[in-house]
């Protein structure tokens, strides 16, 4: 996915100065199992995903608990290291071979400042963040095990063929033996009991 497409789905602006933010963006590509970004360590880069797939994870009690995905289009990074300056609580893995725009939060941060037209789309980029926290949150509470299962359908499409069955597992906070009994009931059905 080109840039300009990933840039205009969180708010199209207009094109000078989105070319502005372009200009300092740099293209990498990371192999299958590299951290773009380490836990208790200032993560010091935006990424936006042109290609590939990632995962961000924490470790708790001996285990990687998986609580977000990224695939083409969207923006990773640490909302503690961007927001607050504080290291990352989280890891960022790509699970394949990915590409990747970055772009240090420190010029990120200047362009906001210099350009209201940059600072707008970078409110809305944290209004859909904190959106989407905020409904991951809330199935987490209130959703059973085949809703989230269902919602992950939704909301990562083709996901299902690229990512690890225990990386899901995790992200749905059910067991893999749970995902694998929920996977053989058609889509739709709703009886399973909470996870």
């Amino acid at each position: 996915m080109e840039i300009e497409e990933i840039l205009d789905r969180i708010d199209p602006m207009p094109q000078p100065f989105q070319q502005k933010l372009i200009q300092e963006l740099k293209l990498i590509t990371v192999p299958k199992g590299h951290l773009l970004m380490s836990a208790d360590r200032l993560a010091d880069q935006v990424y936006f995903i042109k290609k590939g797939v990632v995962r961000a994870y924490v470790l708790h009690q001996e285990r990687e608990v998986t609580f977000w995905f990224g695939q083409e289009g969207d923006i990773a990074m640490s909302m503690n290291s961007f927001t607050i300056r504080k290291a990352a609580f989280e890891f960022l893995e790509a699970l394949e071979s990915t590409e990747v725009y970055a772009i240090s939060i420190e010029t990120l941060q200047d362009l906001y400042r210099q350009d209201i037209h940059l600072a707008n789309w970078g409110r809305k980029f944290a209004e859909s963040e904190l959106r989407l926290a905020e409904e991951r949150f809330t199935a987490r509470q209130f959703k059973t095990a085949r809703e989230r299962y269902e919602d992950f359908l939704n909301n990562y499409p083709g996901l299902l063929q690229r990512v690890q069955l225990g990386y899901i597992a995790s992200y749905l906070g059910i067991s893999q033996v749970s995902l694998s009994r929920i996977r053989m009931k058609p889509v739709g059905l709703t009886s399973s009991p909470r996870g």
